[in-house]
């Protein structure tokens, strides 16, 4: 394909939410867009698990989890397996810029949802980010 879109790296993902709108929203937006949502889930012992399972390409959580812990456990579980985490978040501790490649801001809309997964593929690509969605910041 001549001017296709460029085959993605990111295709395994885990959606870390516990707001259930949003989680269902996340998880039918990435499927139909061709992502694998490996799980969805709500609690960091949950996310840990999964992480631990491999098989992972990405990590997107919010900051703020009902329970057992926040998004900052899940990220650091992230970083010791070497897999890159996007935090989905309203707003974010500045040390998590250490345990993050980035985050979208919340609110943010579909298309600032896939537009930030592509621009942390290409950051993660070596590539140039040719469309910085609104809300994104990138970290490093």
């Amino acid at each position: 394909m001549l001017f296709g879109r460029r085959s993605s790296r990111l295709k395994r993902i885990l959606v870390v939410e516990d707001e259930p709108l949003v989680a269902f929203d996340n998880e039918h937006l990435l499927s139909d867009a061709g992502y694998t949502v490996v799980a969805t889930v709500d609690r960091v012992a949950d996310a840990v698990a999964v992480i631990l399972a491999d098989g992972l390409d990405l990590v997107l959580a919010d900051v703020r989890l009902s329970g057992d812990g926040d998004g900052l456990d899940v990220a650091r579980a992230a970083k010791t397996k070497g897999i890159p985490l996007l935090f989905v978040t309203g707003s974010c501790p500045e040390d998590a810029q250490a345990l993050a490649i980035g985050r979208l801001a919340k609110p943010y809309s579909a298309r600032d949802l896939l537009g930030a997964i592509e621009a942390v593929d290409a950051t993660l690509a070596g590539r140039k980010v040719k469309r910085m969605p609104p809300g994104l910041t990138l970290f490093g």
